[in-house]
C-alpha cells in the first residue's frame, strides 16, 4: 500500500468511525420516529416565515435516512432515502450549508428533489450541533426558485437549530429524570414488600381441625402499611391469633407494626387472656410513645380452644377494631361484636371488649382491618359492615380458603374504590364427612 493509500485508507477508517459516534449521537436523544410535536413544527414554520419560502423541515439524519421531525409545506413527507436530501450535505459543515440555484450549483446538479418533486432551486441548512461536537441533523428552508438569504437570514437560521438542540436536551433531561424516577420508585416498591414481608408471618402454622388462611391486600406498592396478623400456639394447647391496624404509613408505621405484633406475642405468653394482652400492648405503646406524638393501634385478639366433638371455643378481645365475622355452615352472617372495645396506646384507660363464640364444623370466622370496609362502591358510598356481611351472605363459602376467595372477588369488583391496605385472617372449621351410604342389595 503507497503511502497515498494508506492516507485514503485511514481518513475512510476516521470518517467510518465519526459516523458511528454521530449515529450512536442520535440515537442517545431518542427522537427518530417520534410523534408529531407543536414546537418542533412551530420552529420550521417560523423558518418557512422568515425567510419567505413554503417549505422548512427540522431533519434528523439516520445512517440510511433523513427524517422529518417537522416538514413545513410538504404534505405527508416523513422522511427521504439519505443520498435524496440535500439535508444530509448540511452534517459534516458547521456554518450554514447554501445553494442559491440548484440548477446551476454542480453539487446538486443530480439530485432527484431538483430535477423532480418539489423542484428544489434554492436550499439552505444550518446543523443541530450537540455539546460535544456531532450533528444530528439540520433545520432547512426549501424553495422552488432561486434565492440568495441575507447574512442575518442565516445566522437567524443557525439560532433555530440551536433553540432545536436546546429542545432535544431538555426532553433528554426529562427522560433521564423519568427513568430516574422510575428505577427510585422499583427500589421502593422492593424495599415495601420486603419490608411488609418481615412484618408478617412468612406461612401461618398448621392447626389440628382448623384450617387456617390469610392475605394482605396493597393499595400502594410503595409505601409500608400497617395492617398485621399472626397465629400461634399457646403453652397450654390452646392457639392464639389477632389481626390489627396501627396508625400511619411508611417506616413510622413499620416500626410501630414491629413492636405490636411482637407485644402481642410476648404478652400472650404471660397471660393469654385476649383483654389483658391488649392492656399489656395498651401499657408498652404508651411506654415507648410518649409526649406529643402518641402512637395507638385497632386490634382483634383470640384464643382458640379445641373441643372433643371437633368445634372449636373463641374468645375474642376488641380494641377499637371492626367485629368479626362469623360465617355459619347454612350461609349465615353473624358479627361478633365487640363494640365499646377503644383505641389501644392513646386513651389513659382504655376499655376493651371481650366475645365468646362456638366455631362449629363447617362455620368460619373472617378478621379484616378497615381498609375492607371503607372502601367506596360504585355510588361512592362506603361498603360497611352491613355491606360485608350482605356479600359473604350472598357468596356460598367453604373453609377459609374459599372465604378470602370471597373478598377477593369483591376486592375485583370495589377496583379504585379500596384505597388503604387491607389484611385478612380467616379460621374454619372443617365440616364433618358423611359416610356413604351402604348400596342396597337387591
Amino acid at each position: 500500500m503507497t503511502g497515498t493509500e494508506y492516507a485514503v485508507h485511514r481518513d475512510v477508517a476516521a470518517a467510518a468511525q465519526d459516523e458511528r459516534r454521530r449515529i450512536a449521537a442520535v440515537r442517545r436523544y431518542a427522537v427518530l420516529d417520534t410523534p408529531s410535536d407543536g414546537t418542533f413544527d412551530k420552529i420550521a414554520a417560523l423558518a418557512a416565515r422568515i425567510f419567505d419560502v413554503p417549505m422548512a423541515t427540522v431533519a434528523i439524519v439516520d445512517s440510511d435516512r433523513v427524517w422529518f421531525k417537522a416538514a413545513h409545506g410538504l404534505q405527508g413527507v416523513r422522511e427521504v432515502p439519505r443520498e435524496a436530501d440535500p439535508s444530509a450535505r448540511a452534517v459534516p459543515g458547521d456554518e450554514p450549508y447554501v445553494v442559491t440555484d440548484a440548477l446551476a450549483d454542480p453539487r446538486t446538479a443530480a439530485d432527484p428533489l431538483v430535477h423532480g418533486e418539489p423542484g428544489v432551486r434554492f436550499h439552505a441548512s444550518a446543523a443541530i450541533t450537540t455539546a460535544d461536537g456531532y450533528h444530528l441533523g439540520s433545520v432547512n428552508v426549501l424553495d422552488t426558485r432561486p434565492r440568495h438569504p441575507s447574512e442575518v437570514q442565516l445566522a437567524t437560521l443557525q439560532d433555530l437549530a440551536a433553540l432545536v438542540m436546546d429542545e432535544l436536551e431538555l426532553r433528554l433531561s426529562a427522560l433521564h429524570t423519568v427513568a430516574a424516577e422510575r428505577a427510585r420508585r422499583a427500589d421502593a416498591e422492593r424495599l415495601a414488600r420486603t419490608l411488609q414481608r418481615t412484618l408478617l408471618p412468612p406461612a401461618l402454622p398448621t392447626v389440628p381441625g382448623l384450617h387456617a388462611a390469610a392475605a394482605y391486600h396493597t393499595a400502594s406498592v410503595d409505601e409500608v402499611g400497617g395492617d398485621f396478623y399472626d397465629l400461634f400456639p399457646l403453652d397450654d394447647g390452646r392457639w392464639a391469633f389477632f389481626l390489627g391496624d396501627v396508625c400511619g404509613k411508611g417506616a413510622d408505621a413499620a416500626a410501630l407494626t414491629s413492636l405490636t405484633r411482637y407485644t402481642l406475642r410476648a404478652a400472650a405468653i404471660y397471660d393469654p387472656d385476649p383483654c389483658t394482652a391488649l392492656a399489656n400492648l395498651d401499657a408498652v405503646l404508651k411506654g415507648e410513645y410518649q409526649g406529643d406524638n402518641p402512637r395507638f393501634c385497632t386490634a382483634v385478639f383470640g384464643v382458640l380452644d379445641a373441643a372433643a366433638d371437633g368445634s372449636f371455643t373463641v374468645t375474642l378481645a376488641g380494641g377499637g377494631h371492626p367485629p368479626t365475622l362469623a360465617v355459619r355452615a347454612d350461609g349465615t352472617v353473624e358479627p361478633v361484636s365487640t363494640t365499646g372495645g377503644q383505641l389501644i396506646g392513646l386513651l389513659p384507660d382504655p376499655h376493651f371488649v371481650q366475645a365468646t363464640i362456638r366455631l362449629a364444623p363447617g362455620d368460619a370466622l373472617l378478621l379484616y382491618t378497615d381498609g375492607l370496609i371503607e372502601a367506596r362502591t360504585e355510588d361512592g358510598s362506603m361498603l360497611g359492615e352491613e355491606g360485608l356481611a350482605r356479600h359473604l351472605s350472598t357468596h356460598a363459602t367453604r373453609g377459609a380458603d374459599s372465604l378470602l376467595a370471597t373478598v377477593h372477588s369483591l376486592f375485583a369488583d370495589l377496583g379504585t374504590g379500596v384505597s388503604d391496605d387491607t389484611a385478612l385472617l380467616a379460621l374454619s372449621v372443617p365440616p364433618r364427612r358423611t359416610p356413604p351410604r351402604a348400596q342396597e342389595h337387591r
